[in-house]
């Protein structure tokens, strides 16, 4: 372990990623190979905590904006993101590497509730840390949770997996001449509205000094990542 640039990292997964090309909810297969790009990254020896959206199953902000209370839905997305922890958690483990899922959300019989110390410990048992259930707070994204549980776990860096190699200026996938950043600073990342994560999000990993590293999801990039080579885009502090 000793030549890897970042020992222990959070890595953030969106739940629309476990969908797969079916767009809605979780796809056996695509969980399958995600979950062989995290081994690679332990099998290195690295230490890792998982924090994975629910948009797959229900996103708190559409529903609120098709009438719910927002509390209501937001609660309803962190039960979402739970099935999708408890799905990650059942593969990494057929695949040899051991979890916990934590939750923010009391629910005992299915994991356990999230104390940071013994998360802490987990993670130097060699335990993949599964975050499940936000912030345990409405209002509050996934990503928000990965800032704050990248820093409570003292993780190295924050990778946030996408299906594109990086930040662009403008959608890549929409606009052919979209130009990558190899390294963007977190105030040019707010004030050009990138979208990559939300505001409460950067303001934290900004504040707190943590770098952050956008990459593809698939390829190998998150392994890369970790071993330091120069992939996706840095977000950090000019």
């Amino acid at each position: 372990m000793a030549d890897l640039k970042y020992k222990r990292v959070l890595v953030k997964l969106s739940g629309e990623a476990l969908a797969g090309s079916k767009g809605i909810g979780i796809d056996p297969e695509t969980v399958v190979e995600i979950c062989q790009e995290l081994s690679l990254v332990l099998e290195m020896g690295a230490e890792m905590a998982l924090v994975i959206g629910g948009g797959n199953i229900f996103r708190g902000l559409s529903g609120s904006a098709q009438g719910m209370e927002r509390s209501s839905a937001d609660y309803m997305g962190m039960l979402a993101t739970v099935l999708n922890a408890l799905a990650v958690q059942d593969m990494l483990e057929k695949q040899g590497h051991p979890t916990r899922v934590l939750s923010a959300i009391t629910m005992q019989e299915v994991c356990e509730p999230f104390i940071r110390r013994r998360a802490l410990r987990h993670l130097t048992k060699g335990r993949v840390v599964i975050c499940a259930a936000g912030t345990g707070n409405p209002y509050f994204t996934t990503d928000t949770t990965a800032a704050l549980r990248g820093m409570e776990l003292k993780c190295d860096a924050i990778i946030k997996a996408t299906k594109v190699d990086g930040i662009y200026n403008k959608d890549p996938n929409k606009y052919s001449d979209a130009v990558r950043y190899d390294t963007i600073s977190y105030d040019e990342a707010l004030n050009l509205h990138l979208g990559v994560m939300d505001a409460t999000a950067f303001a934290l990993v900004r504040d707190n000094h943590v770098p952050l590293i956008v990459c593809r999801m698939l390829g190998g990039d998150i392994a890369k990542v970790v071993k330091g080579e120069a992939v996706g885009t840095l977000v950090t502090s000019l």
